[in-house]
């Protein structure tokens, strides 16, 4: 297989939500013969997100490009893309799941993310989002991530252990690989 057969473009599009979209899009891409390898779809506010992750051959790759734009502004979103390659994974001992929840504080995700980091901890997916509940305004998270094979499983739980504790939130964590 040559260099050509499968190149890679991340396709983002944002705009405001409305029915057809999705339709629109996909079929833009299977017109241009390539494939969605990977898709992900938010409502933020009332904004809608798409972003996906399509192969296909040079000439498919580039009529996307090209298509892309007019399409985006015949639908009033903006989009953005950026070729890339396939992904290399790392050398990971195991996946896991985190969701947590708590009164919705500035920063507690900031210092999750951050504690990741420091722990050589790679994230995969990350959802979080409010919810009233009573009087209160409180946050869920779930973050899906791989844990480096250098890194000490149980360490690594005992410490996310005090800093849940300190950020005052429950968690549920679970090996899923």
């Amino acid at each position: 297989m040559t260099a050509f057969a499968n190149q890679q473009l991340v396709l983002t599009a944002i705009g405001e939500d409305r029915s057809g979209i999705v339709s629109e899009l996909t079929q833009l891409v299977s017109d241009c013969h390539c494939n969605i390898i990977d898709s992900r779809i938010a409502i933020l506010g009332n904004e809608f997100t798409f972003i996906m992750l399509l192969s296909g051959d040079m000439s498919a790759i580039s009529r996307v490009e090209h298509s892309l734009p007019v399409k985006g502004m015949e639908l009033g979103l903006l989009t953005m893309m950026k070729r890339t390659s396939s992904h290399q994974q790392g050398n990971f001992c195991a996946g896991y799941t985190l969701v947590y929840e708590g009164l919705d504080t500035p920063g507690t995700l900031s210092k999750v993310t951050r504690f990741f980091a420091e722990q050589q901890v790679s994230i995969c997916s990350l959802k979080s989002d409010t919810f009233e509940q009573g009087e209160q305004v409180n946050m869920r998270c779930e973050i899906e991530f791989n844990i480096p094979s250098d890194v000490n499983v149980d360490e690594f739980k005992i410490r996310f252990e005090d800093l849940s504790h300190s950020l005052n939130v429950d968690y549920i964590l679970r090996r899923i690989r």
